[in-house]
C-alpha cells in the first residue's frame, strides 16, 4: 500500500552547526541552492504519498511559505508545537492530524530508500517499521540490534571510538498512530524514551538498506551535502511504454477491470526502485481522440496501476501520456504533437522537469515507434519481444538490475 501521509519533523534547533542555526531551522538550510527540506520532501513525494505534514517548532513562521503548496503532487502542510515537546512529545500533540499508519522522517536527515517497502514488512501487533542503515558512514551513530525474524531487540549508544559495527536507525519509520498512546506528556524523545521500551516489547521491526544516508546535523556532514546531495539525486531513468509492455495490449486497454499484467512488470519497477532509478511511464492514449474513452479514464486507469504496483513495493514516479492523433476523428484532440510518439517529447519533457543522467537512461518499448522516439531524445531504445518484463530488463546491456 501506499502510505496516505509523511510527517517530517522540522522543530528541532540544530545547535551543532553554530551560527548557521541560530535563527533558522536546520531544515530550511540551503543544500545545493534550495532548502534541505525540499529535497527530503520531493524524495517523499516521488513515492506517490499524497499528504506531508510539517510539525515545526523553533522559528515555525519560515515554514509558512509551504502550508498549502503542492510538490511532486503532494499537498503539505504545516502544524506548529507551543512549545518544545521533542521528536515524539509533537506525535502526542497531533495524535488527531495523524493516518492511522504514517511514514515519519527526521527532517534533517536524506536516507535514499525504497520507502513502499516498509509498508510491505508490517505484521500483526507491531507498531513501527524502521530503515536502518546497515553500515554506518561514521563513529557518531549509536546501533540497533535486531533478532533473525527482524525484530528490534535493542539500542546501543555510538562507541567510544570507531566505527559502528552494525545497523543504524536512518531516520525513517512507518508507524501506527497508536504509538502516541505510549507518549508521556511533555518533552519526549522518540529515540531515547519511546523505542527502547517497545523494543523491549518486541513492537518494533527493523529494515536494513544501503542507499544514500546523510545527516546535515554537524559541520563536516552539511558541508558534504552541498554536492552529495544534488549527485544523488541526479538518477537514471528507465522510461517504459505502457501497453505491451506493463499491460497486455488488448486494443486501446482503458478498464483497469480488464486490464491484464506483463509478467515481471511488477517486479521490475520494483527493482528498479530499488536501484535508485527514476522509473517513468510514456504512453501514447489515441484512443481519446478516437473517441473511445474520455480523458479523465486515463488518470482512472494510472491511479489503479499505482495501487496495484504498491502491493509489490513498486512506483512508477511519473505517468506521461499523448491523446492526440494527427488524424483523429474528434477535432479538438487532431493534431500531430510533438509529444506523441515516435516524436520525444515526452521523453523530453520528463528530462527538463526531474534531475534525470541521461547518459545512464533507456527506454524499454513494443513498438519501433517507441525506439524512434528514444534514438531522437539520445538515449537508448530496447525493444520487448514479450516474456517476463524483469527478466528482460535484467538482461539488457547496461541494465541498472545487472
Amino acid at each position: 500500500m501506499i502510505p496516505e501521509q509523511a510527517v517530517i519533523l522540522v522543530g528541532g534547533r540544530g545547535t551543532r552547526l553554530g551560527a548557521l542555526t541560530r535563527h533558522m531551522p536546520k531544515p530550511l538550510l540551503e543544500v545545493g541552492g534550495r532548502p534541505f527540506l525540499d529535497w527530503l520532501i520531493e524524495e517523499v513525494a516521488r513515492h506517490g504519498i499524497p499528504r506531508v505534514t510539517l510539525l515545526a517548532g523553533f522559528e515555525a513562521e519560515r515554514f509558512a511559505p509551504y502550508h498549502g503548496r503542492l510538490l511532486r503532487g503532494a499537498r503539505i502542510e504545516v502544524l506548529t508545537e507551543p512549545e518544545p515537546l521533542g521528536t515524539a512529545g509533537a506525535l502526542r500533540l497531533f495524535r488527531d492530524r495523524l493516518a492511522p499508519r504514517f511514514l515519519l522522517l527526521n527532517g534533517d536527515t536524506l536516507f535514499d530508500v525504497n520507502l513502499l517497502r516498509l509498508p510491505g514488512a508490517w505484521r500483526e501487533g507491531i507498531l513501527g517499521v524502521l530503515a536502518l542503515r546497515r553500515e554506518a558512514p561514521g563513529a557518531r551513530y549509536g546501533t540497533v540490534a535486531l533478532a533473525a525474524d527482524g525484530t528490534v531487540t535493542g539500542f546501543a549508544p555510538r562507541p567510544a571510538e570507531g566505527i559502528a559495527g552494525g545497523p543504524i536507525n536512518g531516520g525513517v519509520y512507518l508507524l501506527d498512530r497508536a504509538i502516541a498512546g505510549c507518549v508521556p506528556p511533555g518533552p519526549v524523545s522518540l529515540e531515547v524514551d519511546v523505542f527502547p521500551r517497545l523494543a523491549t516489547e518486541g513492537r518494533l521491526l527493523g529494515i536494513g538498506f544501503d542507499g544514500f544516508f546523510l545527516d546535515i546535523g554537524v559541520p563536516e556532514d552539511y558541508a558534504a551535502a552541498q554536492s552529495a546531495i544534488p549527485a544523488m539525486a541526479r538518477r537514471p531513468a528507465v522510461f517504459l511504454d505502457r501497453d505491451g509492455v506493463l499491460i497486455e495490449d488488448t486494443g486501446h486497454p482503458h478498464r483497469p477491470e480488464e486490464a491484464r499484467w506483463i509478467p515481471g512488470a511488477a517486479e521490475a519497477i520494483a527493482a528498479l526502485n530499488d536501484a535508485g532509478c527514476f522509473v517513468f511511464v510514456v504512453t501514447n492514449q489515441a484512443g481519446v481522440a478516437r473517441g473511445l474513452y474520455p480523458e479523465a479514464q486515463i488518470g482512472v486507469m494510472h491511479r489503479w496501476m499505482a495501487g496495484e504496483l504498491a502491493r509489490h513495493a513498486a512506483h512508477v514516479d511519473a505517468f506521461e501520456y499523448c491523446p492526440y492523433h494527427p488524424e483523429a476523428p474528434l477535432p479538438e484532440w487532431r493534431r500531430d504533437s510533438r509529444r506523441r510518439k515516435p516524436a520525444p517529447g515526452m521523453i523530453e519533457d520528463l528530462m527538463a522537469a526531474w534531475p534525470v543522467d541521461a547518459a545512464r537512461s533507456l527506454l524499454v518499448g513494443d513498438r519501433d515507434t517507441d525506439i524512434e522516439a528514444a534514438r531522437r531524445a539520445g538515449i537508448p531504445g530496447h525493444l520487448f519481444p514479450g516474456g517476463n518484463l524483469h527478466r528482460f530488463i535484467a538482461a539488457l546491456p547496461g541494465s541498472p538490475l545487472a
